[in-house]
């Protein structure tokens, strides 16, 4: 259901001047028909029809896969509807792969807020790659768990996407980048990341009924659905970044965890392009980050989305 997205963002990926671009339209309800009819004529346009979701696979691992399957480039780039493609980025991004000759190369959009509940948490992703995430150990340890990646675009190099057997082999995964990211590593492949700052971008949730649902289905996979290890690291990240606030009201020096804590964040801002302000809303980043936790322990990683229901494998 790309509808109104579709026309903002497909343009701009035709014009980037790749062999191919391959739209699924995966049983939209909207009027993604219609507005893929438009641009029928393109000559680097093929649309597909997607087929019926397969018992044991998620509808994101399924849609890729049957693109995989009818791509013919010897580099095969996943991006989402709602990537906006700055011009130039294709040339760009292929520069990059090429210097770090990398096997799979993920990327990570700016996310474009407008509501407070989007500020206060979707540049959070962004806050734990940047700070948590040694990049020099992901390009040079071997370790699975130095790995990330993005399903808002992946690029591939076609062997090695296939020498992993691609989606197919994490097709239940709800992580699906995150545990293709590793596979790759546990396959030996190198492996690079980048933020997209302003050449690409997208917005993730447009209000806050889909910020708690979209982050509930991920954040208990994201902890191998340990539910113990997930209430831990929310409690103390909270407690370092919020509690630290309360603290200082009886002791000054817990002021000084507090203020690291926004530093930290403006950091990030800048490093992504965002707006440095926003940094004074880390403080108030445990609220939602507590109610999605609750949401996806009481579900226990069961969810709803895009239509489809999902039970805990």
């Amino acid at each position: 259901n790309e509808a109104l997205t579709l026309p903002q963002t497909l343009p701009a990926l035709l014009a980037q001047g790749a062999h191919e671009v391959i739209v699924l339209n995966d049983q939209s309800e909207d009027a993604t028909a219609s507005v893929l009819a438009a641009f029928a004529q393109h000559p680097r346009l093929r649309i597909m029809n997607g087929q019926a979701l397969p018992e044991g696979w998620t509808g994101k691992n399924w849609a890729c896969h049957q693109l995989a399957n009818a791509a013919t480039g010897q580099i095969l780039i996943f991006t989402d509807a709602d990537v906006h493609w700055q011009p130039d980025c294709l040339n760009a991004l292929l520069s990059f792969q090429h210097h770090h000759q990398a096997d799979l190369v993920s990327v990570w959009p700016q996310q474009r807020t407008l509501s407070t509940a989007e500020r206060l948490t979707v540049p959070l992703i962004d806050v734990l790659l940047l700070s948590y995430l040694p990049y020099p150990a992901v390009t040079r340890l071997s370790h699975p768990a130095l790995s990330a990646g993005n399903g808002q675009l992946m690029l591939w190099r076609k062997d090695a996407y296939w020498q992993l057997n691609g989606h197919e082999s994490i097709k239940h995964e709800v992580l699906e980048d995150v545990r293709l990211a590793q596979h790759a590593k546990q396959h030996g492949l190198r492996i690079a990341l980048a933020v997209g700052r302003r050449r690409i971008a997208t917005r993730m949730y447009t209000n806050h009924k889909d910020v708690i649902n979209g982050f509930s289905k991920n954040i208990l996979a994201a902890t191998n659905n340990s539910s113990v290890l997930l209430v831990v690291m929310v409690l103390v990240l909270s407690f370092v970044y919020s509690g630290s606030w309360v603290l200082a009201f009886w002791d000054i020096r817990w002021l000084v965890v507090g203020v690291l804590g926004v530093l930290q964040r403006a950091l990030v801002s800048y490093k992504t392009a965002r707006p440095l302000w926003e940094a004074l809303l880390q403080p108030f980043a445990f609220l939602p980050v507590m109610v999605i936790t609750f949401r996806a322990l009481r579900r226990a990683g069961a969810y709803d989305w895009k239509g489809r229901q999902y039970v805990r494998s």
